[in-house]
């Protein structure tokens, strides 16, 4: 005789399904903003792993949403929603026709914009078709899973800038647009940043054509070809490294709803007290805006590389 007895919904869900019912009995409101991942993972007493998923499920329907300075908050559309019920809530949300012509240059641009906005976590088949308007099946004409999306998206971003044939005169001219060009496509994507990888590389053309550009820059130096693929690796690694810092500082924004300049006010009396103290008095001098220049710390760290590169040119010659 099978037993009546039913496995009890995972974590993840329980906690989805409080926070659906919250959102549509108006506990919570559209433009609410919703707990961090650490706080819904502290309340109920589950893994950081299970708390994003949640967010996950809730973003995908449609529920939350992350927005620039107040964290992730309670959609708009949710108050759209009040007849939904839980039950039926994880089936992907159905907008009629597709908004406009589905084609594989739509799909990316939608999902780069997910991207942009809310981080690549938020990017998935079922939100993607919610954004779209169709089905979820209909992309699987235009892409296989979320792994070949995110691989044509970087490949989508890196066909962007245009390449200039042959650029300008000199390596150091050479290598210096090629990393301030990657440079801007980090700052304009910051998920970009976590999408490339060095010991597995991302096949794709757009992104293998700025490498063969940085190789062909360094023509004519008598390097061997092991050099010159370090050196276009240590480049775009130079470019990766100060964009994490970035993508990471907007995570904690959206996360928090603190921006930089309003989490450096909350640390001021601290920092005062520490650098008032005189132990640090070197540290005391450094202006604060400094720290987090970002795009300070990207041109000093590309110009001491490439003094570096041009000391070893010279000691070769």
């Amino acid at each position: 005789m099978p037993s009546s007895t039913q496995r009890p919904d995972p974590p993840y869900r329980r906690i989805v399904a409080d926070f659906h019912a919250r959102i549509l009995t108006g506990d919570l409101r559209p433009g609410d903003r919703m707990p961090s991942i650490r706080q819904i993972a502290q309340r109920w007493g589950v893994a950081v792993a299970t708390a994003t998923r949640a967010m996950a499920v809730l973003r995908d329907e449609g529920l939350v949403e992350a927005k620039v300075g107040s964290g992730t908050v309670v959609s708009a559309r949710a108050g759209h929603r009040q007849q939904v019920s839980p039950a039926t809530s994880s089936s992907p949300r159905q907008a009629g026709a597709p908004k406009r012509a589905l084609n594989q240059r739509h799909v990316l641009g939608t999902a780069i914009e997910i991207a942009d906005t809310e981080g690549l976590d938020a990017v998935s088949m079922r939100r993607l078709a919610a954004e779209l308007g169709v089905g979820p099946m209909s992309l699987y004409r235009h892409v296989a899973n979320k792994d070949e999306l995110v691989t044509q998206m970087v490949d989508e971003v890196f066909g962007g800038p245009e390449l200039p044939t042959p650029g300008p005169e000199g390596w150091r001219a050479k290598l210096e647009l090629i990393s301030r060009l990657q440079w801007e496509l980090g700052r304009r994507h910051l998920w970009l940043s976590r999408a490339v990888s060095f010991t597995r590389p991302l096949l794709v053309p757009n992104m293998m054509a700025h490498t063969e550009w940085t190789l062909r820059a360094l023509d004519g130096l008598g390097l061997p070809m092991t050099t010159r693929i370090r050196e276009a690796l240590t480049l775009h690694a130079l470019v990766v490294t100060v964009a994490l810092s970035m993508a990471d500082e907007r995570e904690a924004e959206q996360e928090t709803g603190v921006t930089l300049t309003g989490w450096f006010l909350a640390q001021r009396e601290r920092a005062d007290e520490l650098l008032g103290s005189g132990r640090f008095p070197l540290l005391a001098t450094v202006p604060a805006e400094t720290v987090s220049d970002l795009d300070g710390l990207f041109e000093y760290r590309l110009a001491r590389h490439l003094d570096g590169f041009a000391a070893m040119l010279e000691e070769q010659s």
